[in-house]
């Protein structure tokens, strides 16, 4: 964790100026390198900021200050551009990095943020200041605090509760986050008129309706990851959405997933294409639902199966050369030794019990895939 004696070395101009002149090199030589004052907090933002280009560029081209731990806690630029709420004034109980409050600013007039932490609250100020953000106010105080005495009314309140323990644990449990958002629930209905929360992508979809009520969920996923679950309470209609950022998304109703069409019995000569569906899909439950029409689909989990190549799907397709019953016996006497890619879904065991069942290291020129449809388990071999 960042002290506030290291950030105050971080706001002075020749400690800055050694950061920025460092950009580029390899961390672990600055941090040998005996002519630099601090050389080792000047090694830690030359290397944190070196990875932000990615995750958080607008962090990075402004040079701004990243405590290891709240970078690795924050969410993409690409997760935070997508929140869609919007409007007058903005309560933001979870400042922490200030990226999702980074972004919001952007949507609304006037946010207020809050951070429990005296050393990322002032971390926040002087990155919204360095990258020339004017409408956000940062508030030193936990949120059960500011809650406790706040008078104004908000149009929006966000929260993006902290998922780990004292000791550095996650917490699976909505109840042991901070600040319990739950608890709070009646409270932050009289200060705001919609909520919106970011829960972690392990959370579970009807879980957070049976918690929330009435809401708007979404799954939000990058590059094949799940990497929010998203739920809005602002008196619109329940539903349901997956999102792949970059892709596309597909909603319904909740209850709007149970309608899907039984494919019937696998045929396997029938199909020529494959069909992954997006995790974000999985994670919804929807798979089923938005290949109906397009692709076979025998369970949420599972792959699709298509006799022609589909398109625009919410998820990756591939040629299949053909499918066969699963044999590891056979499987691992052709391909001992050999590399290759394996994919699995709806199937037992993981991909490194694969790899050492069928006597293969992981990557290669062969690309196969495993599932279960109907109690048997299947090889599907892909071009």
């Amino acid at each position: 964790m960042m002290t506030l004696d290291e950030y105050r070395l971080l706001t002075e101009p020749d400690v800055r100026r050694a950061v920025e002149a460092n950009r580029g090199r390899n961390p672990l030589e600055v941090a040998l390198d005996k002519r630099l004052a601090h050389a080792a907090l000047v090694a830690t933002q030359v290397k944190y900021l070196a990875r932000a280009a990615a995750k958080l560029p607008s962090y990075a081209a402004a040079g701004c200050i990243l405590p290891p731990l709240a970078f690795e806690q924050a969410s993409s630029e690409a997760c935070a551009a997508h929140k869609r709420i919007g409007g007058g004034r903005l309560l933001e109980l979870t400042c922490g990095l200030g990226v999702d409050t980074l972004f919001l600013s952007r949507r609304f007039e006037q946010v207020v943020t809050l951070e429990r932490s005296e050393v990322l609250a002032a971390v926040a100020r002087e990155n919204f200041r360095r990258l020339g953000v004017t409408n956000v106010e940062v508030v030193n105080a936990p949120a059960e605090e500011y809650l406790a005495r706040c008078t104004e009314h908000f149009d929006w309140l966000y929260a993006d509760p902290d998922r780990r323990s004292a000791d550095g644990r996650k917490q699976l449990r909505l109840e042991a986050s901070s600040p319990d958002v739950l608890a709070l629930l009646p409270r932050l209905k009289e200060v705001a008129d919609r909520l919106c929360f970011k829960l972690s992508p392990l959370f579970d979809v009807d879980e957070a309706f049976r918690l929330f009520g009435p809401c708007r969920v979404e799954a939000v996923s990058l590059g094949d990851e799940c990497k929010e679950l998203v739920v809005s309470i602002d008196g619109e209609p329940p539903l349901l959405e997956a999102t792949a950022l970059g892709r596309g998304s597909f909603a319904l109703p909740p209850a709007g997933r149970d309608g899907a069409t039984p494919p019937g019995v696998f045929l396997p000569e029938r199909y020529g294409w494959l069909v992954q569906p997006d995790v974000a899909l999985q994670k919804c439950r929807l798979a089923r639902r938005a290949l109906e029409g397009v692709a076979d689909i025998w369970s949420d989990n599972g792959y699709g199966f298509a006799a022609g190549e589909p398109r625009d799907v919410l998820g990756r397709v591939f040629a299949i050369e053909r499918i066969e019953p699963f044999d590891p016996g056979r499987l691992r006497r052709e391909l001992r030794g050999c590399g290759a890619e394996l994919l699995k879904h709806d199937f037992p065991l993981s991909g490194e019990e694969l790899a050492r069942r069928l006597g293969v290291r992981r990557g290669g020129g062969v690309r196969l895939a495993f599932t279960r449809i109907e109690g048997r388990f299947w090889t599907i071999r892909l071009k």
